[in-house]
């Protein structure tokens, strides 16, 4: 377990991340890739480490592998347990090569604000860490599906004045974001501009009277709209 500098040299614009994953070699790289503008201010690769070095650091944002040594064999979850008096300033970000619907649910239920797969790029992980540290849910596309599946199970009634507040491309954008996709790859996939996304987004939020992507995702967990 190795730590580094605390808060009081954090830059301006900086998360302050810890890596908590079994292979060391996985933690070197994905430190390489993450952006400048994180700081890594610890490591772990067990159970105990984690929560150790959770505590001692108190980071923006966890990154927390699903899978990990020690503990009471719980992995990620009990780590997120065992920092639950932590959840309300650290956010933890999932990162794993599981893609299994057990894994996402159990460690969403635990607390992470997200989930997403060893295959992601630096850059992508760096928007992740930053998006999840400003609030939002982040979820590797074909993984929201999950979450859907246990947190949506009983729909709730949906108004029509709720749906029709939002024009035809708002809702494509909705559903979208909600799913977990950046606004690079909303843009990509509509054929629109980012910054035309920004604007959609925007509205969405607006309309429905929601602050967060987060809140997104939930509201349209709920009404099964993903």
């Amino acid at each position: 377990m190795n730590t580094s500098q605390g808060a009081a040299s954090r830059p301006v614009n900086s998360v302050r991340v810890v890596i908590v994953d079994d292979h060391a070699i996985f933690r070197s790289g994905l430190k390489a890739d993450l952006d400048a503008s994180i700081q890594v201010v610890g490591e772990a690769a067990t159970v105990e480490q984690a929560i150790a070095v959770i505590a001692e650091q108190r980071p923006d944002v966890v990154l927390l592998d699903v899978h990990l040594p020690g503990g009471l064999g719980g992995g990620g979850r009990e780590v997120i347990a065992g920092s639950a008096p932590l959840l309300g300033s650290t956010r933890f970000l999932a990162l794993s090569v599981s893609d299994a619907a057990e894994d996402v649910v159990a460690v969403i239920r635990a607390g992470a604000r997200g989930y997403v797969t060893k295959t992601i790029s630096g850059a992508e992980i760096t928007d992740a860490v930053f998006r999840v540290a400003g609030g939002d849910a982040v979820f590797s596309p074909r993984l929201a599906g999950f979450v859907l599946d246990a947190f949506g199970t009983a729909p709730a009634d949906i108004a029509d004045d709720e749906l029709d507040k939002l024009s035809a491309r708002e809702l494509e954008v909705m559903r979208l974001i909600a799913r977990g996709y950046s606004y690079k790859e909303v843009a990509k996939e509509l054929f629109i501009s980012i910054k035309t996304v920004e604007t959609h987004v925007s509205a969405v939020l607006r309309k429905l009277q929601l602050s967060s992507r987060h809140e997104l995702t939930k509201w349209a967990a709920e009404r099964r709209l993903l």
